[in-house]
């Protein structure tokens, strides 16, 4: 089974989101394929499975949540 997940982020303004995307991109190793959309954050996940897919979902809400709080000091 193939579990897939897309999300939606929307930031103050593109500048913000071009530099947390930039910041997170290296952990991405193929698991995330991501894009930008003026302030949004767009990112496919994909794993093999669902427990698979909730765990890489919960390392990269961490580290989109420590970049988006460095980039706005």
């Amino acid at each position: 089974m193939k579990a897939i997940c897309r999300l939606t982020l929307e930031f103050k303004d593109a500048q913000e989101a071009k530099k947390v995307q930039r910041s997170i991109q290296a952990d991405d190793q193929g698991f995330v394929t991501s894009t930008l959309k003026g302030k949004t954050l767009e990112a496919i996940i994909e794993s093999k499975s669902v427990f698979s897919l909730l765990h890489t979902l919960d390392d990269y809400f961490a580290c989109v949540s420590i970049a988006d709080e460095i980039v706005k000091k």
